[in-house]
């Protein structure tokens, strides 16, 4: 994945997450922002840190993953009916009387409607500030078809969104109109040229009102371009027999055919393939520029809880008193050994005697206790944390989620299950839970783990 596309996945979720808030109402995010307010950055970095926990956190980033692979299979199932689509435009410009085809006839069928979608592209380009098109429209459909996640549904809107508010959405709807377009274009083309290689064409023009000399200079008008290219011209003599009659010369037919394969390059092919390179410059150009603007107002709401206005800076309280600095990253790169414990007690002595390298972390008995503990661990990552809890106490969902927040702060986590009196069944269900949390848990101290990492 490229520092680009990553970029770009990692705003588009941070909209995914903004939309779902806007419309539900703000998701739990205590954790979520504590992990912001620790990251070392702007205010935009610390919005992108908050809205991919939340993303992780409620499957997000699966479901994009599941969406880019629907994705894929909706283009390669529009690069197929694009190929069918060459196929039919060119059988259907040389349908007919293959003896007496009409070549302005055939040159409307390779060309028109791409002319027609061209300009209506143009249009939009200049007029409009909306850039869809029922292609890019069958596209999102077919990539939400695919995704197979009811997640992703969210994900489609948010990229609209983030698009748009970028610059970016004609861009990228661009690219995919003009890929299109440039696919059907050059399979009519070798279409073209296999059915003329192997059929014998006539070509005629046929007209009421217009004169021979009006069509004389239309064709050389038209023709010229190709010419510069090297496709032939037919000559006025040429043209004017050929309003008259079917030449059966192969000269003539062939002259005719190099033609129209030119007014099918010079009109067609070309003009599509400029617009497709513009488009993907632009598109390039912007999502390298990308960037979460924290000024834009959407953003405003989420100001104050990723970075309070009155944030309190150093150590709130003494437990611990200090804690070795350490790099938050993407990886835990911790030095300390701290314990920690879980609402003890009176009964419990507490703390321990403890090695000369682990630093106690004090009780956890309060909401603000626990705020404090979190955003040190959060800022100051251990590198392996031991929590200790009283299986006397019955384990509940908020002490779940508690041992379960402390070790995502750490590089490894340790359960101290306290050797004191309590029921098999008791014991057994605190066993359970943490199992289920995948951590691992003894009756006795892990010292040795805890000083020097040994099991």
């Amino acid at each position: 994945m490229t520092d680009s596309s990553s970029s770009l996945q990692t705003l588009w979720l941070c909209e995914a997450v903004r939309l779902r808030e806007e419309q539900t109402g703000l998701l739990e995010d205590t954790e979520a922002c504590r992990k912001a307010r620790a990251t070392a950055g702007s205010l935009a970095q610390r919005l992108q840190a908050r809205g991919l926990f939340l993303a992780q956190r409620d499957g997000l980033v699966a479901a994009l993953q599941h969406w880019l692979q629907g994705a894929k299979l909706a283009v390669w199932l529009l690069i197929i009916s694009a190929l069918v689509a060459g196929v039919v435009l060119a059988k259907t410009a040389l349908s007919g009387t293959p003896q007496a085809i009409n070549i302005f006839w055939a040159l409307a069928g390779l060309i028109g409607l791409n002319l027609v979608s061209l300009l209506a592209w143009f249009f939009s380009l200049v007029f409009s500030a909306q850039a869809t098109s029922p292609l890019s429209h069958l596209w999102l459909w077919l990539s939400n078809k695919l995704a197979r996640d009811a997640k992703a549904v969210q994900l489609a809107p948010a990229l609209l969104v983030l698009l748009q508010r970028n610059h970016l959405l004609r861009w990228g709807l661009g690219r995919l109109l003009h890929g299109w377009w440039l696919i059907t274009l050059i399979t009519a083309l070798l279409t073209l040229v296999a059915l003329l290689a192997t059929r014998r064409y006539g070509f005629v023009w046929e007209s009421t009102i217009v004169a021979s000399d009006s069509f004389v200079m239309l064709v050389n008008s038209l023709g010229k371009p190709g010419a510069w290219l090297g496709f032939a011209l037919p000559d006025s003599e040429l043209i004017r027999h050929s309003g008259m009659q079917t030449l059966d010369n192969e000269q003539a037919r062939q002259v005719w055919a190099s033609w129209l394969l030119g007014m099918l390059l010079i009109y067609g092919l070309l003009p599509r393939l400029v617009c497709s390179l513009l488009c993907e410059w632009r598109w390039r150009r912007g999502v390298k520029r990308l960037q979460l603007d924290a000024n834009d107002p959407v953003w405003q709401p989420l100001h104050e809880r990723v970075q309070p206005s009155s944030e309190r800076l150093g150590v709130i309280d003494a437990a611990p008193s200090q804690l070795p600095s350490s790099t938050v990253g993407s990886q835990i790169t911790g030095q300390a050994a701290v314990v920690v414990a879980i609402e003890l007690d009176n009964s419990i002595s507490w703390p321990p005697e403890l090695p000369a390298q682990v630093l106690n972390a004090g009780v956890i008995d309060t909401r603000e206790q626990r705020r404090t503990i979190l955003d040190q661990f959060s800022a100051n990552p251990p590198a392996r944390l031991l929590i200790a809890c009283n299986p006397q106490r019955s384990v509940d969902r908020g002490t779940l989620h508690l041992i379960a927040e402390l070790s995502r702060t750490a590089a490894q986590t340790q359960v101290w299950l306290l050797a004191t009196e309590t029921t098999d069944e008791r014991l057994n269900n605190w066993q359970e839970h943490l199992d289920s949390l995948q951590l691992t848990h003894s009756r006795s101290a892990p010292w040795a783990w805890l000083e020097h990492g040994d099991e």
